[in-house]
């Protein structure tokens, strides 16, 4: 899989709306709750916030011709967290993948076609079997924590769509949230 273009460093310049972000989600990382319960409590954060105007700048809106974009807007310090603005032009999609920690997703503008998948065991070997699809319209939140996180995510609309990602993990120093991919189940594109 090619990676989403990267822009940004924990240095971005960042609104004030996600400042406030930051603050809210850094209370909720500090209560040491599972990752299942984290996830839950900053998608409640970050909910609020979705389809505001003044959530990013014009360059954390800007898109790449080639394939999503990835914007990190925020790396804590200790690794704790990152939020990051997806920006995804018609028809670009993701591999489906994994994650490297909890993760939180919220639609921001536009919408976005999410597949998701398990593991089946098949004998020895275990094959990919799509469970739903869910269409993701501005204000929709999804919170995940491994295992059980596998999914593909696609702009299926004919217009931008912006998500906002928070994940347990410090993105700016991997580089992406994706701990594995995988193969699309037989007669899947």
């Amino acid at each position: 899989m090619t990676s989403p273009t990267a822009s940004g460093t924990a240095a971005t310049r960042v609104t004030a709306r996600i400042d406030d972000l930051v603050v809210g989600i850094r209370a909720v990382v500090q209560l040491g709750r599972s990752p299942e319960l984290t996830a839950h409590l900053v998608g409640e954060v970050l909910a609020p916030v979705l389809g505001t105007p003044d959530l990013l700048t014009a360059g954390q809106r800007e898109g790449d011709p080639e394939r999503y974009r990835q914007h990190v807007l925020h790396a804590e310090p200790d690794g704790g967290f990152s939020i990051v603005a997806l920006v995804w032009l018609p028809g670009q999609q993701t591999a489906i993948h994994d994650h490297v920690s909890w993760c939180v997703t919220g639609v921001h503008e536009g919408q976005e076609h999410e597949r998701r998948y398990r593991l089946a065991a098949d004998g020895p070997v275990s094959r990919l079997v799509a469970t739903e699809d869910v269409l993701n319209p501005t204000g929709a939140v999804a919170a995940f924590a491994p295992p059980g996180d596998i999914h593909r995510v696609r702009n299926s609309c004919s217009t931008k769509a912006i998500s906002i990602h928070v994940y347990g993990a410090d993105i700016s120093r991997l580089g992406t949230s994706i701990r594995r991919t995988y193969r699309a189940p037989e007669g899947e594109l």
